[in-house]
């Protein structure tokens, strides 16, 4: 005759199994990255190349000029195809996901024939949502990021960095699960650099999306970053993955601070002896 266990085991050994699984999920990779290959004409810009992305942090890719930080984005975002190897997100291929993405150039980025509003709408009307729900999103993100600027404008009648910020709410409009930002604030001036810096700060502590930012200022990189990955010349390798655990919110204090100091002078002393490579 077969035990009936008891209804409270049962119970407890589905929540014990359900644990140990969110367990297991929060402490995996987010991204896996294995064999990883490209070429452009006669150079190879990776070959074979492994890494791993971890979950819910703020990562910086950072290293010599043409080593291939933007390649890597965007071949983990499929914009560009990788001649070999394998990208996972939790195991899945890339269209079983949500990922949002901020180009380097704005200008380039936003339809200029589309108010701001419908701008950040965008790709919500491309996975089909109905209007109202279009409405609602774009409202509680304006609203969460407390941006006061008007979405019933056109492109060109925004400042740089207003434009940028409605690209960065297009990308998180769609609630992602991984958030791409290609040197999106290299177009920018200083003082609204400083002011998409605290942004992006913001954005990420409020939702605690893994977010890969390509930067070409180490400072930037050091001072956003939970950890900086230095990649070599190509064909790249990742030299070191440098962790960076100051409390956020980051502030002007951060960068006189001794930890801060000492993490951008041991990643400029690693890229310098990459770029002496060349």
């Amino acid at each position: 005759m077969a035990r009936v266990q008891p209804a409270e085991t049962v119970n407890l050994a589905g929540d014990l199994a359900g644990a140990v699984h969110d367990m297991s999920r929060r402490t995996a990779p987010h991204v896996t990255i294995r064999g990883l290959s490209k070429r452009f004409s006669d150079a190879t810009i990776y070959d074979n190349f492994d890494f791993d992305i971890p979950r819910g942090k703020l990562i910086s890719v950072f290293g010599p000029n043409g080593c291939g930080k933007s390649t890597l984005i965007n071949m983990i975002a499929g914009l560009f195809p990788p001649d070999a190897g394998e990208i996972l997100f939790d195991g899945q291929p890339l269209s079983r996901i949500k990922f949002g993405y901020v180009f380097q150039n704005y200008r380039e980025a936003m339809f200029p024939w589309l108010r701001a509003f419908d701008n950040i709408a965008y790709p919500l009307k491309v996975m089909g949502l109905p209007k109202a729900e279009r409405i609602r999103r774009v409202e509680k993100i304006v609203a969460n990021l407390n941006v006061k600027i008007d979405l019933k404008l056109y492109p060109y009648q925004m400042s740089g960095g207003q434009q940028q910020l409605v690209s960065i709410m297009r990308a998180l409009v769609v609630e992602p699960e991984i958030l791409f930002l290609d040197e999106p604030f290299s177009a920018l001036d200083y003082e609204m650099t400083l002011f998409m810096r605290e942004q992006l700060q913001r954005i990420f502590v409020d939702t605690a999306t893994t977010t890969v930012l390509v930067s070409h200022d180490l400072e930037e990189a050091v001072y956003l970053s939970d950890r900086i990955l230095l990649l070599s010349r190509h064909p790249a390798r990742a030299v070191e993955f440098v962790p960076y655990d100051a409390p956020r919110p980051r502030t002007l204090k951060t960068l006189s601070e001794p930890e801060f100091i000492s993490t951008k002078a041991h990643c400029l002393d690693i890229f310098q002896r990459e770029v002496r490579k060349g």
